[in-house]
């Protein structure tokens, strides 16, 4: 499971050297009444799919996307209840960096949804070491927590890193 070289976070091991790399979906066609200014548009699963998806795996130079980490299934969103969840898979049961791929999941949306916006990240279920997903579930559901991380600034950096586009 541990492969050699850097490029990580950490510019250690690897927890995954070899991940599958999948297809990433085409870009959504816009349509009419999307364009047109006077027609409220509610958010869907789509639109939080596309600001999640490019985020930057903390470990490899690939996306989210790219890794199945987040898929457009695993996005609910209700515009009038103002609520989006969303459910990721980390690559590996024993992800060090599933916390990392959480905050930063949870960091976009916070700089990108309306206030209003009431959001649930997590991890999807039965797909990270039991013990560990339930307290990381806990710990990004927390606000304080998130607060009290994001005031880290080494931690921020490395979320911004991940947020950035790669050239």
């Amino acid at each position: 499971m541990v492969g050699g070289g850097g490029g990580g976070v950490g510019g250690g091991l690897l927890e995954n050297a070899n991940p599958l790399i999948y297809e990433r979906s085409g870009e959504r066609p816009v349509t009419a009444g999307e364009e047109d200014e006077q027609v409220p548009d509610s958010i869907d699963a789509r639109e939080i799919f596309d600001l999640i998806r490019s985020i930057n795996d903390p470990e490899h130079p690939l996306t989210l996307e790219e890794l199945n980490v987040v898929e457009q299934v695993r996005v609910q969103v209700s515009d009038p209840e103002s609520t989006v969840a969303v459910a990721f898979t980390p690559t590996i049961p024993h992800c060090s960096m599933a916390t990392l791929i959480g905050l930063s999941i949870k960091v976009k949306l916070l700089r990108s949804l309306p206030q209003r916006f009431k959001m649930d990240v997590h991890i999807t279920p039965g797909t990270h070491a039991s013990e560990h997903a339930g307290k990381l579930n806990k710990q990004l559901a927390d606000k304080e927590r998130v607060a009290a991380a994001l005031e880290n600034t080494h931690l921020l950096e490395v979320v911004n890193q991940c947020l950035s586009a790669r050239s």
